[in-house]
């Protein structure tokens, strides 16, 4: 990710003429532009041109590359230990032992089983002679103990290997404990070093920051994204923020959707609370969707069980972290007699479409549980960038979230949820196409990640500034859905396509 602060010097101070020269820009002799990229670019911090980072981490004889060095050092002692002949000999031995006596219990089990089905169809004959039932009582014991001393031999030989291969195997893990402890400490001494000004002249490191704002440590290479740096060395250099932008450069990763040129909004998890924090004192732009504009809510169909709405675009479903009306908000003001509106799904702020809200926790765990068995049949209508060349077809990637940039989802075959699309062409015009969308799973964005990703349609839906690209509103409507009630009865809903 690239980044570009547009700035202009603060009235009554000086600047460093020599550093900023480069950054001077051609709009007016008292306007400059700053340019960054996050993180490391070809494995380097330093590129001229370009801001520094606010700690330089990279130095080779520095404090942070030479306790790496030292962990680096116990992580090839381990790697050492643990493919030494001696430590594979004795983890194979051990292997061999247990197997050896999960093997050989399980057998002497099934036997036994097989002499009790024995002996007990011999008991239910008639007139059975006592020393035959004697016979058969010592016999079930003598099996008893002798599973005892099977499961005693070779737990003592199981034993002795693990004694064989304790020592090594606490050294080992001192080694790791240590190497966590080496690696804990130092991670916040890194942080520590990071003392990030605010527009107030105030300054604060990413320790506190982060345990101010939510409580928790920095996340790995948090302060080393565009922003951040643009900012510090802005204040750094007596330099007034006028606006700022972040853009990808280069192909998408494999996993995530990433578009060249595009601009994108700072991560929430490393970039969120280090910028709460820099831009106290700015004079900033309220943030787009925090807009308080009410939207009317169409109601379609209301009995005493749900409502079924047709939520408009830029409506949230249920109240989240940013200041916008939801539809529960509207639904709450028309409840009664504690009646409680219960989201049964949810759409995106940026979809629109139909969305079915609960009256009651029965009703809702009932519905809820149709989702889950895949008996609710959705129907989505999209306008998608590109000519889709096959008429229909099956979307099949699995997809996680991004924890260190929510809401997004990437794809992960590995530890990805299984997520499973149909689709179908309408029509195709002027370069775009207008597809059916049947989710057959409900994954979080499942259809905006399946229609943008390259194994996927690679074509994004019109709209969609986390996948695509932006346009005045996201081209993605729940137009159809049908699910049976309680008593049996199959409803189904429409709703009229906006675009």
């Amino acid at each position: 990710m690239f980044g570009v602060l547009i700035v202009e010097p603060q009235h009554n101070t000086q600047q460093d003429e020599t550093s900023l020269k480069a950054h001077r820009s051609s709009l007016n002799l008292n306007t400059f532009f700053l340019a960054a990229y996050s993180g490391l670019l070809a494995g380097r911090n330093d590129w001229s041109w370009f801001v520094p980072p606010v700690v330089d981490a990279q130095q080779p004889d520095g404090v942070f590359k030479t306790r790496e060095a030292e962990i680096s050092a116990i992580n090839k002692e381990i790697a050492e230990i643990e493919n030494d002949e001696k430590t594979l000999h004795l983890r194979k031995e051990l292997t061999r032992c247990r197997e050896e006596e999960r093997l050989d219990v399980a057998r002497f089990k099934a036997m036994m089983e097989k002499s009790k089905k024995i002996r007990d169809l011999r008991r239910m004959q008639r007139n059975i002679e006592p020393t035959v039932a004697a016979e058969l009582i010592r016999e079930s014991q003598f099996q008893k103990a002798e599973l005892r001393r099977l499961q005693k031999a070779h737990g003592e030989r199981v034993a002795r290997a693990e004694e064989a291969l304790r020592g090594i195997e606490e050294h080992i893990e001192m080694l790791r404990n240590r190497r966590r402890e080496m690696s804990d400490e130092l991670q916040r001494w890194l942080f520590s070093q990071y003392r990030m000004l605010n527009a107030r002249g105030e300054e604060k490191d990413l320790v506190d920051i982060f345990h101010d704002f939510r409580g928790t440590l920095p996340p790995a290479a948090a302060g080393d994204c565009c922003a951040p740096k643009l900012l510090q060395y802005a204040y750094q250099n007596h330099l007034r923020p006028l606006c700022m932008a972040e853009f990808w450069w280069g192909e998408s990763p494999q996993a995530e959707i990433r578009h060249h040129l595009e601009y994108y909004p700072s991560c929430r998890s490393r970039c969120l609370p280090i910028l709460t924090w820099m831009m106290q004192g700015l004079d900033v732009d309220p943030n787009p969707q925090e807009t308080t504009e009410s939207q009317p809510l169409p109601i379609i169909y209301e009995d005493k069980d749900i409502w079924v709405v047709d939520k408009p675009a830029g409506m949230l479903s249920v109240p989240g972290k940013i200041k916008r009306e939801s539809v529960y908000d509207i639904l709450k003001v028309r409840c009664v007699d504690g009646e409680e509106p219960l989201v049964v799904h949810r759409l995106d702020m940026e979809t629109s479409g139909l969305l079915v809200v609960a009256k009651n926790g029965v009703v809702q765990r009932w519905l809820q549980r149709q989702f889950e068995q895949r008996k609710v049949e959705k129907r989505y209508v999209a306008l998608v960038e590109g000519n889709v060349t096959e008429c229909k077809g099956i979307i099949d990637l699995p997809l996680r979230s991004n924890p260190l940039d929510r809401p997004r989802q990437v794809v992960d075959h590995e530890k990805g949820c299984e997520a499973l699309t149909r689709y179908e062409v309408l029509s195709r015009e002027n370069g775009i196409t207008r597809l059916a969308l049947y989710p057959v799973t409900g994954r979080t964005h499942q259809l905006r990640v399946h229609c943008a990703h390259t194994d996927g349609l690679a074509a994004p839906i019109v709209g969609d500034r986390l996948y695509g690209h932006p346009a005045p509103r996201l081209m993605l409507h729940c137009q159809q859905i049908s699910f049976f009630m309680t008593d049996g009865k199959n409803l189904h809903f429409s709703s009229e396509c906006p675009f």
